[in-house]
């Protein structure tokens, strides 16, 4: 017959050895850090890839702006047609988008540019995050010889200021639409995030006709 202060003590040691048994904490645990993982992880595939994305478009800009600049400027005299140099600078980008690197054009053609002045726009949304595929050629930016600034997404020329020399070269500026995974699993945690809705390159180079 066991006696009552017996089995008091063995229920006090029952109730010890259960609190000192950690194993459900380990699941607690997990638990917890599982979405931070998961939080990093999308992170660095996502930014790796637009990193990525950016290189390439930065390599587009620049050998489209280097065969513009490189073609005879007398194919500017009619702004009112496309004019050669500017369907070579668009015809770099495509190829070096679609064709080496298998990248999405979003359904953009060459035949249908807006115009104002010397630069030509193309904008293009078919089958792309928000944003598209916008391509800005200016055949006639202008900067100053010294004080230059970065060119802005639009490649809009620079004022050359009081009696400094202004360089005649071409711009081309390609803004790229990009969802971010990192932004929506971020929210999900209940942070929130401020991305760029598009990846932007810009690339400049001195016409040599």
């Amino acid at each position: 017959m066991i006696c009552f202060p017996h089995l008091r003590n063995l229920f006090r040691r029952l109730a010890r050895s259960g609190w000192r048994n950690d194993r459900a904490a380990q699941l607690v645990e997990f638990a917890v850090a599982l979405p931070l993982l998961v939080l990093f992880v999308v992170g660095i595939f996502d930014f790796s890839y637009a990193f990525t994305l950016k290189q390439k478009l930065t390599n587009a800009a620049r050998d489209a702006a280097r065969a513009a600049a490189a073609d005879p400027a007398n194919d500017l005299q009619s702004p009112a047609t496309i004019p050669a140099s500017v369907v070579d600078a668009f015809q770099d980008i495509e190829n070096y988008l679609v064709v080496a690197n298998k990248i999405n054009d979003c359904g953009i053609s060459r035949s249908t540019p807006t115009s104002a002045g010397l630069t030509w726009t193309y904008t293009a949304t078919t089958g792309c995050p928000p944003g598209g595929l916008v391509i800005v050629i200016n055949r006639g930016y202008y900067f100053p010889s010294t004080s230059a600034t970065l060119p802005s997404v639009n490649c809009t020329a620079q004022n050359p200021g009081g009696a400094g020399t202004a360089v005649i070269g071409t711009c081309v500026s390609i803004q790229y639409g990009y969802a971010w995974r990192f932004g929506r699993v971020a929210s999900l945690l209940g942070a929130s995030s401020t991305l760029p809705n598009a990846i932007t390159v810009t690339a400049v180079a001195m016409n040599e006709n």
